[in-house]
């Protein structure tokens, strides 16, 4: 073992192919990560359901009318939870509806809901892909 050996190996000293071998390997871990974070927020946001509540109306003391659009990025079947709520916001019906596959990025629906009491208005409460 040469002076220069035994001092690299006392130091901690790597070969510079070590190091070369190192940095690519790095690199393309780093690679690696970045492209598998892209392709599962990409998955992640195809996944996604918005919804814009358009409108209501109180039919009766006993039915409202939600109207509203959904918009997807998947071509799968969506379901929206819709409620009616009085004047303190209190629950007094509640519907969910199901909607099947669809080419069509967005859709305008107008579904009714039962109440059990007078509502003061009818909203969206959420919406997903079941």
């Amino acid at each position: 073992m040469t002076i220069q050996q035994r001092l690299d190996e006392r130091y901690g000293r790597i070969p510079r192919r070590s190091r070369r071998i190192a940095w690519i390997a790095g690199i393309a871990l780093a690679a690696l990560a970045v492209g598998w974070f892209g392709w599962s927020t990409m998955q992640t946001a195809a996944a996604e359901v918005d919804f814009d509540d358009l409108g209501y109306e109180v039919r009766s003391e006993h039915e409202v009318s939600v109207t509203f659009q959904i918009t997807s990025g998947s071509r799968e079947s969506v379901a929206c939870a819709l409620e009616a709520l009085d004047e303190q916001f209190g629950v007094v019906g509640w519907r969910i509806v199901e909607y099947p596959p669809s080419d069509a990025v967005s859709a305008s629906h107008t579904e009714s809901i039962p109440t059990v009491a007078e509502a003061t208005t009818g909203i969206v409460k959420s919406c997903w892909v079941p």
